[in-house]
């Protein structure tokens, strides 16, 4: 019988491809949206478009990240060493949903930025979930997680904040009340009551 060779470090290299490949398949959205504005394939309000869409799949990632412990738990499938990249991407298309919000929509402009920022709702919200996201990335890292210790996972719970937020936000920045953004906001306030059963309920069924 033959001995396989593979050791942690060739482990370690498939495991780095597997990132790196979700990493590009994960930002593909964000240059297919690009190309689609640069070319004038985004509708009568193209700049809405790009900066919902962006929003969309930062929450669409978020909840991803949201999926892992629950898939794990309930059908022994594990990711969690994936789960990294899933948040990080949410950050990203955040950074570039905000990003597009400040220079395409508001063209910069201080003084309103600073009115949406502490007067509209749904603004307010999203900032907080962006803040949160912000050090939630910061400290994605293992120098973090070593110098944290024991509170990396408390920090890292806010995740669910940060997802509560940003549903809020995508429901209330329509005028009116959409189907859509209301089966996201499900899907995250059901992840979040998964997280809240006592240990016992969400002991794993498969090894």
């Amino acid at each position: 019988m033959a001995v396989s060779r593979r050791g942690p470090s060739a482990l370690l290299t498939r495991q780095g491809l597997i990132r790196f490949g979700l990493y590009a398949v994960g930002l593909v959205p964000a240059v297919a949206t690009f190309v689609m504005g640069a070319t004038n394939r985004l509708g009568a309000d193209p700049v809405n478009s790009f900066e919902r869409t962006l929003g969309l799949w930062a929450l669409r990632f978020l909840i991803l990240s949201l999926c892992v412990t629950p898939l794990r738990e309930r059908t022994g499938v594990n990711l969690l060493r994936y789960r990294r990249v899933l948040g990080l991407l949410a950050f990203w298309y955040a950074l570039f949903h905000l990003s597009a919000y400040v220079g395409l929509d508001q063209g910069f402009d201080l003084p309103v930025l600073l009115a949406d920022v502490t007067r509209r709702p749904f603004i307010i919200l999203g900032m907080v979930a962006f803040t949160i996201l912000v050090v939630l990335a910061a400290t994605s890292n293992a120098w973090s997680i070593r110098r944290l210790g024991r509170r990396w996972r408390s920090v890292h719970r806010w995740v669910y904040l940060a997802a509560l937020c940003a549903a809020i936000h995508f429901i209330l920045s329509f005028k009116v009340i959409r189907a859509e953004t209301l089966v996201y906001a499900l899907i995250v306030v059901g992840l979040l009551a998964y997280r809240l059963l006592p240990a016992a309920l969400r002991r794993p069924r498969v090894a």
